[in-house]
């Protein structure tokens, strides 16, 4: 067997009835009750296939829900492009936010350009500085957001509930795709024919920067492909620490 034939492989499950008559429009139910109990929700999204249903939802909903983006300048060109098949697909504005250029200046004096491969601690600073603190900024005046995760990604997330709330920001945070499975999240693209970005379609199901992100094989967890060279189960970027 080739190196292709075994990575991962988008799914095609079937979609049925009870899938459509019940979970969709329950999604849409969520969505739509978030919208109405808080003003300036806003969505973050990595384009995954994630949060292309919940964009794709957004928008056949006409929720004020709305979407932004972090390009951490170190994302796949597949990413960057898929930020304007989007727009242009839904008609609809994405906001990108930015790491700024001082404080990366100042983590690759200290640490070097890829210094995140060599400590825990390098890491984390530079998700830091790429998401985290562009994610603040993002979520200034917001009443609320909305995220993409799922509680069978990790095990970071098994507890994931619909509503939490974000202590590190003061403001509430949603999952509507919490109990969602991955066969779920294909059978609501395949129905609505929502775009897949490329790198779903090279092995990739979890989406992040391009140096800390690979393909995965069949049968490993999701997010194996997040991070790989950390050995620990635990792997985060530090957005969803509630």
């Amino acid at each position: 067997m080739s190196q292709a034939q075994q990575l991962w492989a988008v799914p095609n499950p079937v979609v049925s009835q009870t899938f459509l008559e019940h979970r969709l429009p329950a999604l849409f139910e969520r969505l739509l009750q978030i919208d109405s109990a808080y003003s300036n929700v806003r969505f973050a999204s990595s384009m995954s296939a994630e949060d292309l249903v919940l964009i794709d939802a957004i928008a056949f909903t006409k929720s004020a829900i709305s979407v932004f983006t972090l390009n951490t300048l170190r994302l796949h060109v597949e990413s960057v492009e898929m930020i304007d098949t989007v727009r242009n697909h839904y008609g609809i504005d994405i906001e990108q936010f930015l790491p700024a250029e001082a404080a990366i200046q100042t983590y690759v004096e200290q640490f070097g350009e890829n210094g995140f491969y060599d400590s825990v601690k390098a890491k984390e600073q530079c998700c830091r500085i790429r998401k985290v603190i562009p994610l603040a900024q993002a979520l200034q005046g917001c009443q609320a957001w909305v995220t993409g995760q799922r509680n069978g990604q990790a095990v970071t997330r098994a507890d994931l509930a619909f509503k939490e709330h974000d202590r590190e920001r003061g403001i509430e945070k949603f999952n509507p795709l919490f109990d969602w499975t991955e066969a779920d999240v294909w059978s609501y693209i395949k129905a609505r024919s929502v775009p897949i970005h490329p790198l779903h379609l090279k092995g990739y199901p979890s989406i992040g920067c391009e140096p800390c992100t690979r393909p995965i094989r069949q049968g490993e967890n999701v997010r194996a492909g997040r991070w790989w060279w950390l050995q620990e189960q635990k792997k985060e970027c530090g957005l969803h620490q509630t």
